[in-house]
């Protein structure tokens, strides 16, 4: 089988590259893979993939509220190119997504039939990308996921680990809950699917549910760190982009595929200790 991976590079890419080493994998590489430009679609036509899994993404949440039509322009129609290609080779295509497609006003876990509702235009330009991917090849699988964090590239536990060990105190929001992921366990997780043929949506994150600031003293403990976390709101937070207040995804559909992803606090205990074990520019 031979799989393309668009963000390649990525932090769920890189694990993707380990987990599916057994495959023919084409990699799907910035800026030779540019999703902003049509050259993109080019790229997967000439390698003739099974399966295309579209990791590649505009992520930066706060960033995306002062260049909205960046994110569109990567997020939606970025993945309309990679889902026209899709289609046209013939390829499945498995799609990554976010957490943020909801408003966060329920306070029982999301379920793939729920409506979306973004706040952000973060959350709007990846909810385009789904309906863009859906409507243009007819064999594809959403799989959404939140709070996801790995060994490659910048997220939540790296930063609280590194700020917990230079100052004596941090403050963390403590109103927003959601589903932490090991962007491992969601690639293995992804492997998995490849035995199925799951097609429309399906929610994929870490077991349980906490709230950053629950995230982030866990983060410290295990770490072996003693600086003191303190809880705040969203609005002291300041931030440019509007959180849902609840984000937690149920992985129903996944679930009776025989498909479930570990319980958040035994993959951070699993991740803080392969942090210690990997070279400062690996986990940088």
């Amino acid at each position: 089988m031979r799989i393309l991976i668009t963000g390649a590079d990525g932090q769920l890419g890189c694990e993707l590259q380990r987990v599916l080493s057994g495959y023919d994998l084409v990699l799907g590489l910035w800026p030779d893979f540019d999703l902003l430009k049509a050259e993109a679609e080019r790229v997967i036509l000439e390698a003739k993939p099974d399966v295309v899994i579209h990791a590649a993404a505009y992520t930066d949440v706060e960033k995306a509220e002062q260049e909205p039509d960046m994110a569109m322009a990567v997020n939606a129609e970025g993945t309309e190119r990679v889902a026209r290609a899709a289609a046209k080779s013939g390829a499945r295509l498995i799609v990554l997504s976010t957490d943020y497609v909801f408003d966060g006003r329920k306070r029982l876990p999301y379920e793939e039939t729920d409506f979306p509702n973004p706040l952000n235009a973060y959350g709007r330009s990846k909810l385009e990308g789904e309906r863009r991917a859906l409507a243009r090849c007819p064999n594809t699988l959403i799989v959404r996921t939140s709070w996801l964090y790995g060994l490659h590239g910048k997220n939540f536990v790296k930063t609280i680990m590194r700020l917990a060990g230079e100052q004596p105190e941090l403050r963390v929001v403590a109103d927003q809950r959601g589903a932490p992921t090991h962007a491992g366990d969601l690639a293995s997780a992804l492997a998995e699917v490849l035995g199925t043929d799951l097609c429309g949506v399906v929610h994929a994150t870490g077991s349980g549910d906490c709230t950053w600031y629950e995230f982030a003293c866990t983060i410290v403990s295990l770490a072996g760190l003693s600086a003191t976390v303190h809880p705040i709101t969203t609005e002291e937070a300041h931030r440019a982009a509007s959180r849902p207040p609840y984000t937690v995804l149920a992985n129903r559909v996944l679930a009776k595929a025989g498909i479930t992803l570990p319980h958040w606090k035994d993959a951070l205990a699993r991740f803080v200790s392969e942090v210690r074990t990997v070279a400062p520019a690996e986990r940088a």
